[in-house]
């Protein structure tokens, strides 16, 4: 039985799809706002979220960007926003699928069969990473350098978690400035310098010659966890 968390802050609505949802064979966990969906998908481990995007403590679109940080999870969202900037801005953080209130249940169930039959195999990737004397634990949202706790900002740690998660492996400025800024900054770079000139004073043992950030010229930037020597 695939379990799935409904996150709405209409009363009536989480009803509705509870009640739907149960009656196709899922098992349904709930969270009324965006605080309560991250800490819920955290414990439950959920199969697949059906996510509103108008939450009365943070945006939907930071709801997908939290849960992209340490999971795969197909993300459904189910929303009165129909406007395009709203579907791609969903779809560029994380997003499966894009549902417009109102809605028939039967397309919605349609789409969450879907969504499950596309779900990675295997959907616990590995929540730390380590490179030399750093760790970063991406469930637990810590930092640590050798064995000292390092204490980011939030989007110090947004950028480092995306990086880290993608270990090895070259992202460009834009991936990196729609990842942790959104697709409207996807030209400014340089939020992104200032950026990686932070996490670098803070875990580099020498911030001018970086070994664990690394600049890949005109492209972007390489979170090195493997040694080239």
């Amino acid at each position: 039985m695939a379990k799935i968390l409904v996150v709405d802050d209409e009363p009536q609505i989480r009803k509705f799809l509870r009640i739907s949802l149960s009656a196709n064979g899922y098992d349904v966990v709930e969270a009324e706002n965006g605080r309560g969906a991250i800490e819920t998908h955290r414990r439950e481990r959920p199969d697949l979220i059906i996510l509103d995007l108008g939450l009365p403590d943070l945006d939907g679109q930071e709801v997908i960007s939290a849960v992209r940080e340490t999971s795969p999870v197909p993300i459904i969202v189910l929303s009165v926003r129909a406007q395009e900037y709203d579907k791609v801005e969903a779809l560029d953080r994380g997003a499966t699928d894009y549902v417009a209130k109102p809605f028939g249940i039967g397309e919605l169930m349609a789409r969450v069969r879907a969504a499950l039959r596309q779900r990675p195999a295997d959907r616990e990737p590995p929540t730390i990473v380590t490179a030399g004397s750093v760790t970063i634990d991406l469930a637990r949202r810590v930092v640590g350098k050798d064995g000292a706790e390092v204490r980011l900002s939030r989007k110090e740690y947004e950028l480092l978690a995306v990086l880290a998660r993608h270990a090895d492996h070259v992202l460009t400025h834009a991936e990196l400035l729609r990842a942790v800024w959104g697709p409207a900054h996807v030209h400014d770079t340089v939020y992104l310098r200032i950026y990686v000139k932070q996490l670098r004073h803070k875990l580099e043992s020498d911030p001018n010659r970086p070994k664990l950030i690394v600049t890949e010229p005109g492209v972007g930037y390489r979170f090195k966890q493997t040694s080239e020597e």
